[in-house]
């Protein structure tokens, strides 16, 4: 039966102990190794019974046990001490504060998941934790920044494997009253589901100096199904999820407002929460007085999207009688039709009925957009050129920004020692020649801070395989083998992700003589150590774990190979901080960015990778290890084959000879130059802070300014913006371009400028609405340029006939210059394109007249 009503007993610490209670319910605990040390002493048998969760360690530890930490003098002052460093970190000015003349006052970060930290299981992945990541950075940044994302009362679910290896799920209930959360009084929110009203208490997480804001469904006033929106993060079916979005969306809108907070730039991470956009065009509609088009344009002014998906598979899409039976009314309110709000999500000439495409809405609705690493930017321009048909895919308006990684989060305490004393005690915001000092650690000081991990993983594996057989019935004598599972001499390489075809987890089984070889070797043994979860609706990731599990059951090789179950952000954390090598062996370019390698290399790991995602980027040659991709072959199977031979070249003539070379001591000398090179070459590129900086300067700053201007004066510059578009659409098919054919020549000297001019009909458009410009470069097969440079031709004042014209209308003459200087073939052309001062880049006009 269910209770009539329902409320939360929290423990009641004792008054000199309250300081316990303000560290426990601000998430900065999580990366701050002195916090959890603290909480550790309170009780360090309920502190590893509650895994590292500060607010059920309170309510557990008893009242005699709190008597006896105010007795503790060494305790109340580390606890004063660390209060008061909480306390300065929230309040005193930081890296933002001492930017002078930043336009931003606020961003809200929407994200569907959040890994803030194993107490908070609201993450199912490697989005979530860049989320987490993403708000930790802009915390220590000092940025204005809030979060926005759902409370899932089941969170994602934990995993637990059968007799045969098969993942099963289950989904503990999470009670946000007994987590570091607290109701938001006043911030409750509605939103409208297909008729049905839906209400939302909003919860709020206090991450460092940021505020993270949760929506959730089960409240009172719901009916069963309306409470169960928010039961599971990715859970249900596809209309299951749309509800999802729109609450996200459109309520987490509503949240911010009755929350009282300002906002100027909105991100959505991932198309998930781009309904968020609609509701922002139906208030500048409603409570502005903007006409359709004047309200898109003032809000996608306001708005930066990042995709993570490099292939459409992975794309939001819902169908058109979804969207009419949920944003019919919507539709009637703004004053447009079904037809008009499905084209937000529509390529260009796609059917009517077409399914609503989030990534399309989100690039439409967004002044920049972006990849998350170079190599995913210029997969996304491809991907999504057909939305700017007449632009190049090389100027498709996506930009990249490579992910990054918070790096205290993630290092381990022993590696967080050895950065503050020869990087910088601030080596999570370090540069360059600060990250150069790594090379005067001792090799033997790097060597015993990898050893330390080593040791913590292999502990660490043993116990919770001994706990989950034991938990399935197997005696404490038949488990005994545990205790000889891996060892801390040999060489280990990890492995954990989610478990998706694409990322290949069963590349190295695919030859299973020669990883036998490499496994059971007995001077130089390789350890493998996996982990990681598949999606609950994925078979095939299923099967993937389950054929890594079988292997890993051989009597003969279960001591040098194992599974971990039941991965989340502990477990990932240790084999980040215990792996000697990270491997990663997706398909290129599938992997968006990946950043589980930046994790493990900021604690000494040397990676060995596919070059796809962020290390298609950072690699150079000495900071790991790079594995052929066989892209040109189009047949998978001979493919894998291929790219196989390669990691296994790698291990057998490289890797595994370099880590047992010890014949300069000890320990691998050369292993450690290489561990080095690593961290100096991807120290200051793998941070968040990184991340977070170049968001700011290139989206963030850029956007806020743009918001204000286009919003100042009840919208001025948004609406004369629209009308000026509207114009020179109309007037755009009467825009033509010539180059003069008098300019012809077939040779001229290395170094030496090229003049050229241009004819441009601009018809009844003015010199003032358009730009001519100049495309030039090396030219390779059928002269397609290569690597072009634009330069911006200038209007000479004259007609076609040498008559001088007042404002520039009709047909006008241009000219500009360029130096040849590459020697071989060399090509250019013109083009006219939009230009005006409010636009962030003419290609999102879709306007181009080519000569």
């Amino acid at each position: 039966m269910r209770a009539l009503r329902s409320f939360t007993v929290r423990a009641r610490l004792p008054e000199a102990l309250g300081p316990l209670q303000d560290l426990a319910f601000n998430l900065r605990w999580s990366w701050d190794h002195r916090c959890r040390d603290l909480f550790r002493w309170v009780d360090p048998q309920i502190w590893e019974l509650t895994f590292h969760d500060p607010v059920r360690l309170l309510s557990l530890v008893g009242r005699q046990r709190l008597e006896q930490l105010v007795r503790d003098p060494a305790f109340m002052g580390s606890l004063g001490e660390m209060h008061d460093d909480l306390q300065r970190y929230v309040e005193a000015p930081r890296w933002f504060q001492n930017r002078a003349g930043s336009p931003l006052r606020g961003v809200a970060y929407f994200s569907p998941e959040f890994g803030i930290a194993e107490a908070l299981p609201q993450y199912s992945g490697g989005l979530g934790v860049l989320a987490g990541d993403h708000l930790k950075a802009a915390s220590s940044l000092g940025i204005p920044l809030t979060g926005v994302g759902l409370m899932y009362r089941l969170g994602y679910f934990r995993q637990r494997l059968d007799a045969e290896g098969w993942q099963e799920e289950r989904y503990p209930i999470l009670d946000p009253h007994a987590m570091a959360l607290e109701l938001v009084h006043g911030a409750r929110v509605s939103v409208d589901l297909a008729g049905s009203t839906l209400d939302a208490q909003v919860w709020r997480a206090r991450v460092g100096r940021i505020e993270l804001y949760l929506l959730d469904a089960d409240v009172e006033s719901n009916d069963d199904e309306l409470r169960a929106v928010t039961d599971r993060l990715y859970g249900g079916g596809s209309e299951h999820r749309f509800r999802q979005e729109i609450l996200l969306g459109i309520g987490g809108v509503r949240a911010l407002e009755a929350a009282g907070v300002e906002t100027q730039v909105f991100h959505t991470n991932e198309g998930h929460a781009g309904f968020l956009g609609l509701e922002r065009i139906r208030k500048l509609i409603v409570s502005d007085g903007l006409t359709w088009d004047e309200a898109v344009e003032s809000a996608r002014a306001g708005t930066v999207f990042t995709t993570h998906t490099p292939v459409p598979a992975g794309i939001d899409r819902f169908p058109r009688e979804l969207m009419a039976r949920y944003f019919g009314p919507w539709a009637d309110e703004c004053g447009i039709t079904i037809d008009t709000l499905m084209s937000l999500g529509h390529f260009p000439g796609e059917s009517r009925d077409a399914p609503f495409n989030m990534a399309v809405m989100g690039l439409r609705l967004a002044a920049k957009s972006n990849g998350v690493a170079r190599l995913h930017g210029r997969t996304s321009r491809e991907m999504f050129q057909p939305l700017w048909p007449l632009v190049p895919a090389e100027e498709t308006p996506i930009g990249s920004i490579t992910n990054g990684v918070h790096g205290r989060t993630w290092v381990s305490s022993q590696m967080d020692d050895l950065f503050s004393k020869y990087v910088s005690p601030a080596w999570d915001e370090a540069g360059t020649e600060e990250w150069a000092g790594i090379d005067d650690a001792r090799d033997d000081e790097l060597w015993r801070a990898r050893e330390q991990g080593r040791d913590a993983l292999v502990s660490f594996v043993r116990e919770r395989l001994r706990k989950s057989l034991q938990d399935s019935g197997v005696s404490v004598s038949d488990t005994a083998w545990t205790d000889d599972i891996l060892d801390p001499r040999f060489l280990i390489v990890g492995f954990s992700r989610r478990f998706a075809t694409y990322k290949r987890a069963t590349l190295l089984l695919s030859q299973p003589d020669r990883l036998r070889a490499l496994l059971l070797d007995e001077q130089c043994p390789l350890q493998l150590v996996f982990s990681g979860k598949a999606h609950p609706a994925d078979d095939l990731g299923k099967a993937m774990i389950a054929e890594i599990v079988r292997f890993s059951r051989d009597p003969a090789i279960r001591h040098r190979m194992t599974f971990i179950e039941d991965y989340d952000i502990s477990v990932a954390r240790m084999m980040y901080q215990g792996s000697d090598v990270w491997l990663n062996t997706p398909r290129r370019p599938m992997e968006a960015s990946g950043t589980s390698g930046e994790k493990a290399a900021l604690n000494g790991a040397l990676n060995c990778s596919i070059l796809d995602g962020w290390w298609d980027e950072m690699f150079d040659g000495l900071n790991g290890w790079a594995i052929s991709s066989a892209e040109a072959i189009t047949d998978l199977e001979r493919r894998d084959e291929v790219e196989a031979n390669s990691l296994f070249e790698l291990l057998e003539r490289q890797i595994v000879p370099l880590y047992y070379d010890r014949r300069g001591g000890r320990f691998p000398r050369d292993w450690v130059i290489r561990i080095k090179a690593s961290l100096r070459s991807l120290g200051p590129q793998v941070m968040a802070s990184r991340m977070v900086r170049d968001y700011l300067s290139n989206m963030y700053e850029p956007i806020a300014a743009q918001s204000d201007t286009l919003a100042a004066d009840g919208h001025a510059r948004a609406r004369a913006l629209t009308a000026w578009k509207q114009r020179v659409i109309a007037a755009w098919p009467d825009v033509k371009v010539e180059i003069d054919p008098n300019e012809s020549v077939d040779t001229v000297d290395l170094g030496e400028d090229r003049e050229i001019a241009a004819e441009a009909q601009l018809g009844s458009l003015t010199t003032e609405d358009v730009a001519v410009e100049l495309l030039h470069g090396p030219v390779v097969a059928g002269d397609e340029l290569a690597e072009t440079q634009v330069v911006r031709l200038e209007w000479d004042g004259s007609s076609g006939d040498g008559d001088t014209v007042g404002p520039g209308t009709g047909v006008v003459r241009y000219r500009g210059r360029f130096r040849c200087d590459q020697a071989g073939r060399h090509g250019y052309t013109v083009r006219v394109v939009p230009a005006h001062r409010d636009l962030v880049t003419p290609a999102e006009m879709n306007c181009v007249a080519w000569a």
